[in-house]
C-alpha cells in the first residue's frame, strides 16, 4: 500500500515537474520571454502566431484581447499591436482554422489600437508555415506606416462590415475597400443560407463596390460567409492589391 503511494505521490511530482517546466505554458512564457523585456520602452508589438490555437477557437479572442490587454497593462501605456491573420492551410476535417481566423478579425473591433495582416492569398495547402513572409512583413509594415507614422496608405484588404437581405440575394457591404474591390480570377469562396441555416455555395459579383451574393438552392438569404474553410486561396481584393478576410455573419 505504501508503495502504491509512494508511485501515486511520484508521479504527480513529475507531472507538475513537466507542468512547471514547460516552456509552452502560458506563465511560463510570459514569465522567461516578456519579463524581461518589461523594464524597456517600446513602440509597438507584432504578433504571428495561431497554428496552435486552432482546437479552441471559441475562447480565443477573449484570451487574445486579454492578452493584449495584460501586455499593456504591464508595460503601462497602450501601445498598438499588430498581428498576422492565420493563413490557410488543409487542417483535418476536425479542426476549424476559418472559426480562428475569424477570432482574430473580430479581436479588431473588441481592442483598440490593434491591426490585422490579412493572408488569405499566401497560405500553402499542405505547409502549416508558408514560406511566402516578405508579404507578411509588407502588411505589417503598412499597418504601422499608417497608424503610428503618419503616412497617407491603405493598410488592410477588405474586412466585412454589415450585409442586407433581398428576396434572391444579400448585398454585402466592407470596410477597408481602399480605391475599390476587384477580383483576381473568378470571384469564389462565396456562401449564404436561408432561414433554415443550411449554407450553399454562391454566386457573386462586384457591384456598386458592394459583392451581391445569390444562389438558386436559397430564396429568402439571410446569412452570408467567405473563405469558410480550412484551405481557401483569397478572391476579393482591393485595388491596392491587399485581399479581404473571410468572416461569417452568422457567428
Amino acid at each position: 500500500e505504501d508503495l502504491i503511494k509512494n508511485s501515486s505521490m511520484l508521479q504527480k511530482n513529475i507531472k507538475r515537474e513537466i507542468l512547471f517546466n514547460n516552456p509552452n505554458e502560458y506563465g511560463i512564457l510570459f514569465d522567461r520571454m516578456i519579463s524581461p523585456i518589461l523594464p524597456y520602452e517600446i513602440k509597438g508589438a507584432i504578433w504571428y502566431q495561431g497554428e496552435a490555437n486552432v482546437p479552441n477557437y471559441h475562447e480565443y479572442q477573449k484570451f487574445f484581447s486579454g492578452m493584449i490587454e495584460d501586455w499593456r497593462e504591464n508595460w503601462g501605456y497602450d501601445f498598438p499591436f499588430y498581428y498576422a491573420q492565420l493563413a490557410p492551410f488543409k487542417y483535418s476535417k476536425t479542426e476549424f482554422s476559418h472559426k480562428l481566423r475569424d477570432a482574430q478579425r473580430k479581436t479588431l473591433e473588441s481592442t483598440s489600437k490593434t491591426g490585422m495582416a490579412i493572408l488569405l492569398d499566401i497560405g500553402e495547402e499542405n505547409d502549416i508555415h508558408p514560406r511566402n513572409k516578405k508579404d507578411v512583413g509588407d502588411r505589417l509594415a503598412l499597418l504601422a506606416l499608417m497608424n503610428d507614422y503618419g503616412f497617407d496608405i491603405v493598410s488592410s484588404g477588405p474586412l466585412y462590415k454589415s450585409h442586407q437581405n433581398f428576396s434572391k440575394y444579400i448585398e454585402v457591404d466592407f470596410k477597408s475597400k481602399g480605391t475599390g474591390l476587384v477580383t483576381k480570377g473568378s470571384l469564389s469562396g462565396f456562401e449564404i443560407a436561408g432561414l433554415n441555416g443550411v449554407f450553399h455555395e454562391a454566386s457573386a459579383k462586384i457591384i456598386n463596390n458592394k459583392v451581391r451574393v445569390s444562389s438558386k438552392k436559397v430564396t429568402n438569404p439571410t446569412q452570408v460567409r467567405y473563405g469558410w474553410k480550412n484551405w481557401f486561396k483569397g478572391t476579393l481584393f482591393n485595388k491596392e492589391g491587399l485581399p479581404a478576410s473571410s468572416f461569417s455573419s452568422s457567428n
